[in-house]
């Protein structure tokens, strides 16, 4: 195609932003979502909201439903800026690192069935086992860090495996902590998504993996194999390797867009999804690519 344009997106804390280039990666246009001022509506301070744990932990995430409907406005912004979205031919992005969104069961059946004609956001009801997604911030995991170093041998191992200790942030505690405080919603969890491969999964319209540089920030993957490591998998939570896609290569394209969003925004049938990955990661390329 003549004049091909590239959408890249970052859901970072904050906000939620768009990034259109060309062939030769000029700008063509920039739009961003900032979720406490533009959707109010979900209470959000500096893109999150803090609670407390049945232990009186302070707990830090973000409803999941809000990037959703962030998604739905930004796409909106840059209908009405008379971009030819047809010519976007590869979308990916990037997303704040840890962070976790737990679908439910029968989800994936839900993702060929949304109507053209309605926001995302609207037809999320019943898709998700937990409503709000722990993020980056959130550090009242310390108990299921200590556990997981326990349960493989040591801090050391951790480390050796995974290439960090055990972290607080990081989306293995978290989902171990889930497990603890909310087994039943982690029974009723078909699939676990990263932030970054969320966004992925909201344009494929499929689950896509998780990209090996976002997978290492979880205290997960063994960073020489490039695979779950079962040990770590079993400290955290049972049978969590089936709620986990086997990682992929960063440049993997995961297929082409959804139906839905070519039907409601213009976009090409021929338009690659390719793999996300983690904000810091990306931050990692770009220092390349400049120096």
């Amino acid at each position: 195609m003549r004049d091909s344009l590239y959408l890249g997106l970052d859901l970072s804390t904050q906000q939620l932003k768009a990034l259109i280039v060309g062939e030769q990666l000029e700008v063509v246009r920039e739009e961003t979502v900032h979720f406490d001022s533009e959707l109010p509506e979900f209470g959000t301070q500096g893109g999150v909201c803090r609670g407390k744990r049945p232990n009186g932990e302070e707990c830090i995430t973000a409803p999941t439903v809000m990037w959703v409907k962030a998604l739905d406005l930004l796409l909106q912004k840059l209908q009405r800026s008379e971009i030819p979205l047809n010519k976007i031919v590869a979308i990916s992005g990037s997303g704040q690192q840890h962070g976790s969104v737990f679908w439910k069961s029968g989800a994936s059946v839900a993702f060929g069935k949304h109507n053209p004609f309605k926001p995302l956001h609207e037809q999320f009801t019943g898709l998700l086992s937990v409503a709000d997604s722990p993020v980056w911030m959130d550090s009242s995991t310390t108990a299921q860090c200590r556990k997981l170093e326990e349960s493989v041998g040591g801090a050391e191992v951790v480390v050796s495996v995974t290439g960090s200790r055990a972290y607080e942030r990081f989306t293995g505690p978290q989902i171990a902590r889930l497990y603890a405080d909310n087994e039943e919603g982690y029974d009723a969890t078909e699939r676990i998504s990263l932030v970054s491969s969320f966004v992925a999964t909201l344009f494929l319209g499929a689950y896509a993996a998780i990209d090996w540089a976002d997978a290492s920030g979880m205290n997960l993957m063994d960073i020489h194999r490039k695979h779950w490591d079962s040990n770590c998998l079993n400290a955290c939570a049972p049978q969590l390797k089936h709620r986990l896609e086997k990682p992929c290569p960063p440049w993997t394209v995961l297929g082409k867009i959804s139906k839905y969003f070519c039907q409601r925004y213009g976009f090409s049938k021929d338009c690659d999804i390719v793999a996300c990955t983690g904000d810091n990661p990306c931050k990692s390329r770009q220092q390349l690519l400049q120096a």
